[in-house]
């Protein structure tokens, strides 16, 4: 049990803190919708989201950020369970992979209106880069801070002849490491684990 503790904790650690350096370093050195191309096929895309993973944005900020504080708490709950049953070892770091996804975009949410100038487009006429500020004195409130996305992967443009998606960006969101974790773990576990997940919300003592 202390082998998959110290695991969960401790990735769950290492994808905050990286998630976070991640997102910092964009919001204090581009712009708000500036664009880095690395490779052909790899951007970084600086924008911001109220809402859902992968730049979705329709459900408001606070009530967003309340589904995922409960959701992280549920989350929490069954992987202490899980841990505690000495379930598999992969299943516990895809658990872990979800939490910490979670809770990276909720830190945005909740601190970022707090400690930062607002995010702006390039302009002549102003600085457009965001700044760290005393607590309390950021462009929103608690709640209302927005999430910062950078990874954007252009692999290829549908033909133009295709109809309805003829000329589009295939898979075009940018999206962050929380994001990444999340989509990972909950894809890890449908994929290799939906068996010992169906048996332990059912109370099935198999795992």
């Amino acid at each position: 049990m202390k082998l998959r503790t110290c695991i969960s904790i401790s990735l769950i650690l290492i994808i905050l803190i990286a998630d976070q350096i991640i997102k910092v370093a964009v919001k204090t050195n581009m712009s708000l919708f500036e664009h880095i191309v690395v490779t052909d096929w790899f951007h970084i895309a600086f924008v911001e989201n109220r809402g859902m993973a992968f730049g979705m944005d329709f459900i408001g900020t606070t009530v967003l950020t309340v589904f995922r504080f409960l959701a992280v708490g549920a989350f929490g709950w069954f992987l202490v369970r899980c841990i505690r049953s000495r379930c598999p070892i992969g299943f516990i770091v895809c658990l872990s992979l979800v939490i910490a996804g979670a809770f990276g975009n909720i830190i945005d949410n909740c601190l970022y209106g707090l400690i930062f100038t607002e995010s702006q487009p390039a302009n002549p006429f102003y600085a457009p880069v965001a700044e760290i500020v005393p607590f309390g004195q950021g462009y929103g409130t608690f709640l209302s801070g927005r999430v910062v996305d950078m990874f954007y992967f252009p692999f290829w443009q549908w033909p133009e002849s295709w109809p309805l998606i003829g000329g589009r960006t295939f898979f075009g969101a940018v999206f962050n490491l929380a994001d990444a974790a999340i989509s990972v773990g909950a894809v890890a576990i449908i994929v290799f684990y939906y068996k010992l997940l169906s048996s332990l919300l059912s109370g099935s003592k198999e795992n």
